[in-house]
């Protein structure tokens, strides 16, 4: 089973892209916006306080009639983050989103944010490695 160190060192995209706690919520659906992400870490003198989303936005912002140029990223952010380490398995962070209905986790390695992982890269790297071991097994089948 791959890990998390490995699954970011495959990610064709290594762009982390990160926001302050003081940022307005525009500003931060306008980076999430253009860069065609769903959550933005939150950072705070280089550590990770929280993380928003797309679904922060929703649940806490519009749905209550407030503006997001009224409110700051602190305001809605959810914190405290649930992180996974380098070292943890694909397995293992799987099980975190579908326990905790998650569909980002962090990546800390000694207390600094290396990466970010969506819920997506998760499957496309578990489909990937089922398609592999379905392609070893039908090779010793007919005995190659």
């Amino acid at each position: 089973m791959k890990t998390v160190a490995q699954l970011l060192t495959s990610k064709q995209k290594q762009n982390l892209y990160t926001i302050a706690p003081e940022s307005t919520v525009d500003e931060a659906l306008s980076l999430m916006a253009l860069r065609n992400i769903g959550a933005l870490p939150v950072v705070e003198a280089g550590r990770l306080t929280g993380i928003v989303s797309e679904r922060d936005y929703v649940r806490k912002v519009s749905r209550h009639g407030h503006s997001a140029n009224d409110l700051q990223v602190a305001d809605i952010m959810s914190s405290p983050v649930i992180t996974v380490a380098p070292r943890q398995t694909i397995r293992e962070c799987m099980a975190l989103f579908t326990d905790r209905y998650l569909r980002h986790l962090p990546v800390v390695d000694e207390g600094r944010l290396i990466g970010l992982l969506s819920i997506g890269d998760i499957v496309k790297s578990m489909v990937a490695e089922q398609e592999q071991l379905i392609e070893q097994l039908e090779q010793y089948i007919r005995g190659h």
